[in-house]
């Protein structure tokens, strides 16, 4: 495991066995690791459990970090609350973690049904959990909330979709090509078979640039959000939040949970949208960031019309998709209100 992705910068964390693991794409994953955080106390109904997933270039202890404390909605003296890393994440069996021939630039590809299928053996193996009293997640966790609440609909009791859709969208895969581009035109990238993080870091400062100007919003800029933070201008934000953020990651990671990204779709190998979202039976409460430019709005709204008895409610933000990081004063009092709401249905 590469220095970025240890215990030290993102633990504690623990393992399942999952053993050799096939995928949906045709390939296995041998002496596969799912790792998690664990957070609070499963009762002994084993009905309080919540499950959270993450985001693309995101571990359980970031999630942890922005949105886990007592007093606010997912409450560890209240709940159990369980983190999962993604499969390809760096942290779970990676590009970066799995020894040749199967790493580094040979590591499969992975669906975010792979993910999902894998918690779901872990909860109920590891835990005996057969109810989720919420599965949540932003962005790519958003993408993984939705095929729990379509794969397992009689386990998943509500459902909090942030920051992301149900199927991925043209701009949006679009937007994705753009940052494996950054990554491979980086001539240190050599395929895929670099020494370290560090010979591609033109390509891993692309992609903090591309970043600035699609993931976060005009009006982070605009009213100078980054002086709050500590910055001196807009490009000192950059170079030291977004650039300092992704330089320590592995690329080939990076690639990994891209390529997932860009094919997250719930219909796939089911049938139309409407009626794969039609069915699902968890109380669902769907939250777009207002100024989100990769998952805006209008692309929430039209998956929640199709999901009976959802709800959405939109999260005031100025900062665009990476208002995930509560960035914004009142963000995380807009996410516990409604995650409080939901959970109290």
């Amino acid at each position: 495991m590469s220095e970025y992705y240890n215990q030290a910068n993102h633990g504690p964390f623990e393992a399942f066995d999952l053993g050799d693991f096939a995928l949906a794409e045709g390939t296995t994953l041998r002496a596969c690791q799912l790792a998690y955080a664990t957070h609070g106390t499963l009762n002994a109904a084993k009905d309080n459990a919540i499950l959270v997933t993450c985001w693309w270039s995101g571990t359980s202890k970031i999630m942890e970090q922005v949105y886990v404390a007592e007093g606010r909605a997912l409450d560890p003296s209240k709940y159990f609350i369980i983190i999962v890393n993604q499969l390809g994440g760096g942290i779970s069996t990676s590009a970066n973690n799995t020894a040749a021939p199967g790493g580094a630039a040979r590591f499969p590809h992975v669906r975010i049904s792979d993910d999902v299928r894998a918690q779901h053996r872990f909860l109920t193996e590891k835990f005996g959990i057969t109810q989720l009293a919420l599965v949540f997640g932003g962005s790519m966790g958003a993408q993984q909330t939705y095929e729990w609440a379509v794969r397992y609909p009689d386990m998943v009791k509500r459902a909090a979709p942030l920051a992301g859709t149900a199927k991925v969208t043209d701009h949006s895969l679009l937007f994705g090509d753009t940052l494996a581009e950054a990554i491979r035109s980086d001539p240190g990238w050599a395929g895929g078979w670099y020494a370290s993080e560090a010979e591609v870091h033109f390509g891993l400062r692309r992609v903090a640039a591309l970043m600035a100007v699609t993931a976060m919003a005009p009006a982070f800029f605009n009213t100078e959000m980054w002086r709050g933070m500590g910055f001196s201008s807009a490009r000192d934000f950059r170079t030291n939040f977004l650039e300092g953020y992704f330089l320590p990651m592995d690329p080939n990671v990076l690639l990994t949970t891209l390529w997932k990204w860009q094919h997250a779709d719930v219909t796939h190998g089911r049938g139309s949208l409407a009626d794969v979202l039609g069915g699902i039976k968890a109380g669902v409460m769907v939250l777009p960031i207002s100024s989100d430019r990769m998952f805006p709005p209008s692309d929430c709204a039209r998956e929640q019309a199709m999901i009976p008895g959802s709800e959405m409610r939109v999260i005031e933000s100025k900062s665009g998709h990476l208002g995930l990081f509560a960035l914004d004063p009142d963000y995380s009092e807009q996410i516990d209100r409604a995650l409080k709401d939901l959970l109290a249905r």
